[in-house]
Order: structure tokens, then sequence, then C-alpha cells
């Protein structure tokens, strides 16, 4: 998953550690760290000194100095992240450190724009993670200790996190707010997998006790209504549909009416997935839209599709709305721009992901999910 963006990240990572460091640092200055007084660093052991030696300080203000000195190391340790478990460039930083130059760092930032750009992440996303690692990366110091390949890599690592954590949807939670019967409506192109991607959630909320409809109001394309009602069968979930070419909108009305009768949870509403361009389906879908009122709009867009999947996502958005995103075959995915670029562009949360063919291979999508995957 992701190989190849992971295998271009390295690639950026390893280059920046093998740049000569004495063209990519400043030279640390002979005097004190930026801020402070010269004299004042080299008063320190003379202070020091005369404590013990001579008594111009009593035992009582010796304790109290040495509580002072306590006192303000301690206060330093507090300015780290708060986020002690994810590394940050914040946790980096020291007066000891060396100062990374700008001019230099222009070629690391310009492999990173190049291998985005290649594994299909929108530009502008791409112009976002840049401004985030240069805005983390220049004119700050930072600690010895660290290579500058892990400087680097966290700070691509924290501005990748900063892009992500824009728009994070917890789909479960959620629902569990929502009134009963809660109707869901899906939306994309055919071939995304979203037939069986509606049979995941459906399973899912089973599983969490709820009850579910399915409404096979994708009447347009042969076979899609025996699809869907395949998977109900498997997963025993009623199923509300009528005869093909039927009107979409009064299979949805149907269903919603039947899971408000039966005391239903929750309404899966399948729709055709024409190609996006096609003017009578977006008509279709808006009046699917009206008649039903989802409480959520569902776009599943196929992850291998790249930014084509984020230009269907524009359009649907446009037409009715798009309230969150699934993105299928994951696991197949090497370049992982979609997954990092369309919750960013289109404004809207992916919710989950679908990384194999079987009910279970769906999981919630957040910052870190996709995170560990980059630069595990």
């Amino acid at each position: 998953m992701f190989d190849s963006l992971k295998s271009k990240l390295k690639n950026v990572f390893h280059k920046s550690e093998k740049l000569d460091s004495e063209k990519i640092y400043e030279e640390p200055k002979a005097d004190v760290p930026q801020g402070q007084t010269p004299p004042e660093p080299e008063k320190v052991p003379e202070q020091a000194a005369p404590a013990v030696e001579e008594k111009p300080l009593s035992r009582r203000e010796q304790i109290k100095l040495e509580k002072k000195k306590k006192a303000e190391a301690k206060a330093e340790t507090k300015h780290a992240p708060a986020e002690t478990h994810t590394p940050s460039t914040s946790g980096m930083v020291g007066d000891s450190g060396k100062k990374i130059k700008e001019d230099p760092l222009d070629d690391i930032l310009d492999e990173l724009e190049v291998a985005l750009l290649e594994s299909d992440v929108a530009y502008p996303v791409v112009q976002e993670i840049i401004l985030g690692v240069r805005d983390n990366l220049v004119n700050k110091k930072y600690s010895r200790e660290f290579t500058l390949e892990q400087v680097v890599e966290t700070a691509v690592k924290e501005s990748v996190r900063n892009v992500l954590k824009v728009n994070e949807f917890d789909f479960m939670k959620w629902i569990e707010d929502q009134p009963r019967p809660t109707v869901i409506m899906f939306i994309g192109i055919n071939g995304t997998g979203k037939t069986t991607a509606i049979a995941k959630i459906a399973n899912m909320l089973q599983k969490d006790g709820k009850t579910v409809v399915m409404a096979a109001c994708d009447t347009f394309r042969a076979g899609a209504i025996e699809q869907l009602t395949v998977h109900a069968d498997k997963l025993g979930v009623k199923i509300v549909k009528q005869s093909q070419d039927a009107d979409p909108a009064a299979v949805a009305y149907d269903a919603i009416e039947h899971a408000r009768s039966k005391k239903k949870d929750v309404v899966l509403i399948d729709t055709a997935g024409r190609m996006q361009t096609n003017n009578n389906l977006i008509d279709e879908m808006k009046k699917i839209a009206r008649v039903s009122k989802p409480a959520l709009k569902i776009f599943v867009g196929d992850a291998l599709a790249g930014n084509d999947a984020i230009e269907q996502a524009k359009v649907f958005d446009a037409a009715v709305g798009i309230d969150a995103v699934i993105l299928t075959k994951i696991d197949t995915d090497a370049k992982g721009g979609a997954a990092l670029s369309i919750a960013h562009t289109i404004g809207k949360p992916i919710a989950f992901v679908c990384n194999g063919q079987e009910y279970d291979d769906i999981e919630q999508f957040n910052a870190d999910w996709m995170l560990e995957r980059l630069f595990e």
C-alpha cells in the first residue's frame, strides 16, 4: 500500500542525509545563543565556584539558588510538544542546535514536490505540504543529536498530518446521534466498488446492533439490482427494489417508508453511476436527494483513479453536496495521491477506506492511519 510514494519519500530523506553539513547548516557563532547577552553564559561556572569556596552566600541562599536552577530547567522541558507519542520538529529545536540554511533546502523541497506530484497528489495539496515543511525547517536550530534525515522526515510527517487532519469524521459516533431511520445516500461512478462498499457498511452497522434496509435505486444499469440483492441475501438485510428502469426516487421513498413502519435504524441508498458528466445522472441524483432527504451523502471513489477521483467528487459535490468520502481499492494503491488529496481538496472528510473484497475489509480513516502506512 502506497509503496511508490513511500519509496519516493525515503529517497528524499536519504538525499538530505548525504548533503554536506557545512553547506546545509549555518556556521554556529562563537558567542552565546541569539537573544542572550554575551557575559551571561560565561558567568554561570563563576557563580558556582564562589558559592562553594568563598562564603558570600549563606547555606540557605545556596539552596535557593539550586532550586531556582532546577525550576528553570523544568520550565524549559515544558516547551516540548504535548503529543509525546508523535515526534514533532518542536521537540528537536534547541538553542545549542544547528540552524538550517534556506538555499540548500530548496533542493530537498524540489525533490519532495516532484515525488508528491508523481504520486498523483493534487497540486494545491503539494504546495501546502511544501510550505509546511519549509516553515518547520528554515531558520530553526535543531539539536545536534538528530541527523538532517531525521529532521526532514519529521518535518514532512508533521506537514502531512496537518493536511490530513483538516477533516476527520467518526462515522459510528455520528450515527449514534441521528434520528431513526437514518438515511444515507451513496453516490459515485460505476466501477468504483460502490455497491460492495454499501454492503460493508451494512455489515458494520449490523455488528453494532443496528437494523438496516437497502434501497436498490440504481435502476439504470443492468444487473445492479441483482448485485445488491446478492449482498442483501448474504447479510440477511431487507432490500427494497423495483424493476429495471423504475423511478429511483420512488424506490428510495418506499425503502424509507418501510424502515419507518418497521422501526429500522438505517436506510442505505444505492444510486446509478454513469459518468459524472451525464446531465441525466445529475438530475436523477438531485431528485433522489430531494425525496429521501439523506442525513449523509457519501461519495465512493476509486483510490487508483488519483486525480480523476477528485474531479468526480467535485462534480457530485457541486450537484448534490457530499458529506463524506469512502475510498475503495486502497490496498492496491501504490501512489496514495487520492488518499492524501481528496478530503483536503473538496473539504470533506474520508470516512472509510476499503482494503479488500471481504465484508470486514473496511477501516475508519484518520491521519494516524495514513501516516503509519507512509512512514512505517
